[in-house]
Formats: structure tokens, C-alpha cells, sequence
């Protein structure tokens, strides 16, 4: 593993000067430096084929002992100085001031093929940011993370990556639900990659603290090496950086109501500053569509984070970094003009990702009604999204194929469907039949097209909790499934047609299939 590094955030940025690896305030610097915590036995469960390319890295050096001491903390490389990077952030709309890195440590960056990467672990023991937890992580929540970062880039959703998935040997004490249980559980670490692990979080901390100087180096930093194409630093320069973040915040969440996920805790410090989904935590798959739903119980009450919701909370989350980015610019029209873009933007862009789920060609406003009558027939009774939008792909616009036996399999409960709303399903199949016809592609075209926004597998929430129950008995044969399975989301793939199924009645109120926590 020879690693071209190079370390921009460290070398360009202040660090924290108090060395000691105690939880406090950190008052000055972007970072502090620490070092990951040893673990007893660690063992390799999974690496990804792609990201070891990606990093210039062989697989037999990642069979190697180098690669399993590295990736899970028990050495450092050398030249490097692993860190945590302090941030703040508003979680569940109210500041809560200092947060920062409190289970990921930064190892180090590097360059391979014109590319720039940061390699990050989580898990690997407590920072300066930890408050009162242990800064680890367990089995569960790191399958989670490990399987959802390579399938969501297999979606084409933005986000960061994940290297590698490794047991650490140690056991780590959750309270997996917040109710006065808690229990030891296998301890382990997910090394994550992404470009840059900037949060809106990161800029916040800084004008909370009134530091006017250090955030205008990290926002010129951000600009030199992540946004270079706006140019040198200037007030206009600093506009067109809050305009690209916002629309590229924008573009994410679009392609997370394309496929039905539910991030569950979009808090401003689990915001990245690139677009990126980042944070795996408490999130889930719509399965049933439902625009209130919320897959974390911490929000299960007032359902800020649910999915209907995630368009309105990346723009109250681009407020606040508005407000962060403000001492720049001292002008307020700018900023809220490109705020206002977003929900213009939202408007067009929601209204042709939905029209291409549908196969609609050439949308226009008058394919409102057509989308908003579909979605009302899917509240009629619990639907399976994924499943509907693949099957509703084989319709025929000459209506020759019986729409509402096309879908039958995407009902939970097929039973539901009484004469009445088999009524209001058909009239929306002649409805759409008519708009189809306006349509110059053949059926197959737009079949084609369908299934390239549609997916046919993605790791539906009990999916994920089958390959936990294994692995925590030793039998990581699913994580691998899953993984190679999410490589191809919208092809056929036969060989996995099994897992192109609705939720099973097990998982409907099981742990980790429908409730999850801030731990998970």
C-alpha cells in the first residue's frame, strides 16, 4: 500500500492545541488529534472490490496483516496524524452547540488517479467530541453503514463510500432501544471514503464562536480544493458556493424519493457540505409508500425526519448554513434569492423525477394531476413502492395488460382492494393509458427507461436485519449476497429474484426492521 498522501485538511488548517484525548469544549483550532483505540482481535469480514481499485490498493494487500491493523485502528501509518474535526449543529431544529467527530476518527488522504480521498473510520474509540459515549460502534449498525454506502452509489444517489468491515474483538455496551436494556454486543468498524467529510456543521461552529477569520479560511480551503471551478474567494464567489451547495443538497434529496429512502436524522452536522449522503444511522426504506413515515423512534412523535418531510429540512437545513455563511457576505438578498431557487427548483425537479418513474416523456404541469391521483390510489391501502413502480414498467399505453392485476403482488393486504378502489385504481390506469399515448417510444423504450430510475433491489430494512442475525452468529455469507446483489439495483438478475419481495409479516414491527435508533 504505497498511498500518495495528502493531507489537506491538517496541512492547511489549524489543529486543536490541547493534546490530551479528553471530552471538553474545544475552543480553538478545526481538528484534534487522536489516535484510534487498539482492539483485541480484529478480523476481516468484507472489503469492497471497488473502493480497493478506487484507492490503488491490491487484494492481496488487503488480506494482508498491514490492512487489517490499519482499517481497524491498531496502527498508523506512517507520516500521518489520525484526527477528529469538531463541528456543531442544530439536531431536531434546536442548537446544540459543540458536537464534532465523537466516533470517527480521520486517518489520513490521499490522491490516486486524480482523485482526492479521505479515509475515515467509525468506531474507532473515543474523541475529544464523544460527550458521554464510547466512540465505538457495534456489528450491527457497521453492516448497515457498510452494505448502505455502496448500494446508495450503485442507485446513483451521492454519498460517501465505505472501504472495508471489520469485528474488532471487544464488546461494546448498547442500549439499542433508549429503555433501560442495554446489552454487550460485538464490537466493530467501517472505514468510510468520500472526497471530504465537511458538514454544514462545520461552518456553524465557527460562527457561533464568533470566529469571522477562521470561517472565511475554511470556506476559502473548501473553495480552493473542492469548488474550484467558482474561482478566487469573493463575496460573489462565496454566493455561487452557497448556490452549488444548495443544489446539489437538492439533487440528493430528489434521488432519495426517487428510490424510497429515509435518512431519519437530517440534522445539520449529518449534512455534507459536498451533497453527499453521509451518516448512516437510523435510516430506512420506504416499503410501504407512505409520505409520513419515520424509521427512528427518537423522532417517532413529531416525525420531523419522516419521508414526506426531507425536502423541507434540506432547506431549513441550507437556512442555517445561510446563517453560518452570513459574516461573509453581510447581505441578505443573495442568500435568500438562492434559497427561493430551491423551492422553484424543487417544483421542476420533483415533478420529472416522479414523471420518469412513471414513464411520462416530456412532463409538463398538466402531468400534475396524473402523479398526484397515482399517489392517492397508493394511500388506498399499504403498497409496496419499489415492487409497483418496477411491475407498473410491463404496462402496455394501448391498456391491452389488466392495470390492477399488473400490481396486485405490490399490496400488502390484497384483500383491502374492495370494488370502490378498484374503481379508483382502473380510472387512474385509463388515465394514464391516455397520457402514454401521446408518447412516441415503443413500450419497450420506455420500459427501458423506467427500469433505469426504478430499482428492482435495494436493502429493504429486513434484508439488512437477516444479514445482522447471521453475522452475529458467524455466517457473513449474506453481507456478501447483499453487496454483490446492490451492484446491479435496476437489472433482473434472476439468480437474486427472491429478494425482489415485499416485507415479510416477521420484520413489520421487529426491531431493527421497522424501529431503529440513533445507535443503530
Amino acid at each position: 500500500m504505497n498511498f500518495t498522501i495528502n493531507n489537506l485538511f491538517t496541512d492547511n488548517l489549524e489543529a486543536d492545541p490541547i493534546l490530551e484525548n479528553s471530552r471538553r469544549q474545544v475552543t480553538q483550532g478545526y481538528y484534534s488529534f487522536v489516535t484510534p483505540k487498539k482492539t483485541k482481535q480484529p478480523q476481516l469480514l468484507h472489503v469492497s472490490d471497488e473502493m480497493l481499485e478506487e484507492l490503488g490498493i491490491s487484494r492481496e494487500e488487503a488480506q494482508s496483516e498491514k490492512f487489517l491493523r490499519l482499517f481497524s485502528g491498531n496502527s498508523v501509518l506512517e507520516n500521518t496524524a489520525p484526527y477528529a474535526m469538531v463541528y456543531g449543529g442544530h439536531q431536531f431544529g434546536n442548537w446544540a452547540g459543540q458536537l464534532g467527530d465523537g466516533r470517527a476518527i480521520n486517518l489520513f488522504e490521499i490522491d490516486h488517479n486524480d482523485k482526492h480521498w479521505a479515509l475515515q473510520l467509525k468506531g474507532a474509540g473515543e474523541t475529544p467530541y464523544s460527550r458521554t459515549a464510547d466512540g465505538l460502534a457495534v456489528l450491527r449498525s457497521s453492516i448497515r453503514e457498510y452494505l448502505m454506502s455502496e448500494a446508495m452509489y450503485h442507485l446513483g444517489v451521492p454519498t460517501t463510500r465505505a472501504l472495508s468491515l471489520l469485528l474488532t474483538g471487544d464488546q461494546v455496551l448498547r442500549d439499542v432501544m433508549y429503555d433501560g436494556n442495554a446489552e454487550y454486543e460485538q464490537g466493530a468498524v467501517v472505514c468510510r471514503v468520500a472526497e471530504s467529510f465537511l458538514r454544514f456543521g462545520n461552518f456553524q461552529i465557527l460562527t457561533a464562536r464568533d470566529d469571522k477569520a477562521g470561517l472565511k479560511k475554511l470556506v476559502d480551503f473548501t473553495l480552493k480544493n473542492f469548488y474550484k471551478e467558482l474561482g478566487s474567494p469573493s463575496k460573489e464567489t462565496y454566493l455561487a458556493f452557497f448556490k452549488e451547495v444548495t443544489d446539489r443538497t437538492l439533487d440528493m434529496i430528489i434521488h432519495w424519493q426517487r428510490v424510497g429512502f429515509v435518512h431519519g436524522v437530517m440534522n445539520t452536522d449529518n449534512m455534507s457540505i459536498l451533497g453527499l449522503t453521509i451518516d448512516y444511522g437510523p435510516y430506512g426504506w420506504l416499503e410501504g409508500f407512505e409520505w409520513g413515515w419515520t424509521p427512528n423512534t427518537t423522532d417517532r412523535q413529531h416525525k420531523r425526519y419522516r419521508f414526506g418531510n426531507q425536502p423541507n429540512i434540506g432547506l431549513w437545513n441550507l437556512y442555517q448554513l445561510a446563517n453560518a455563511l452570513f459574516p461573509l457576505i453581510e447581505e441578505a438578498d443573495g442568500l435568500e434569492e438562492i434559497l427561493d431557487s430551491y423551492k422553484t427548483n424543487y417544483a421542476v425537479k420533483s415533478l420529472n423525477m416522479m414523471a420518469s418513474k412513471l414513464g411520462l416523456d416530456h412532463a409538463t404541469d398538466a402531468d400534475l394531476k396524473l402523479i398526484a391521483d397515482f399517489e392517492n390510489c397508493l394511500q388506498l391501502s399499504e403498497t409496496d413502492m419499489t415492487i409497483i413502480f418496477r411491475k407498473l414498467s410491463n404496462f402496455k399505453k394501448d391498456n391491452s395488460i389488466d392495470g390492477i392485476n399488473l400490481i396486485r403482488d405490490a399490496f400488502y393486504i390484497p384483500e383491502e382492494i374492495n370494488a370502490e378502489k378498484q374503481a379508483q385504481w382502473e380510472q387512474w390506469f385509463r388515465d394514464y393509458s391516455h397520457r402514454l399515448q401521446a408518447d412516441s417510444r415503443s413500450d419497450e423504450a420506455r420500459q427501458q427507461a423506467m427500469n433505469s430510475v426504478n430499482p428492482k433491489y435495494v436493502l429493504r430494512n429486513y434484508m439488512a436485519q437477516l444479514a445482522i442475525d447471521d453475522a452475529e452468529k458467524g455466517n457473513y455469507k449474506l453481507i456478501d449476497t447483499f453487496y454483490n446483489m446492490l451492484k446491479k439495483p435496476y437489472e433482473d438478475q434472476p439468480e437474486y429474484e427472491e429478494w425482489f419481495a415485499k416485507r415479510p409479516d416477521w420484520a413489520r414491527d421487529k426491531v431493527g426492521c421497522s424501529m431503529l435508533s440513533c445507535s443503530s
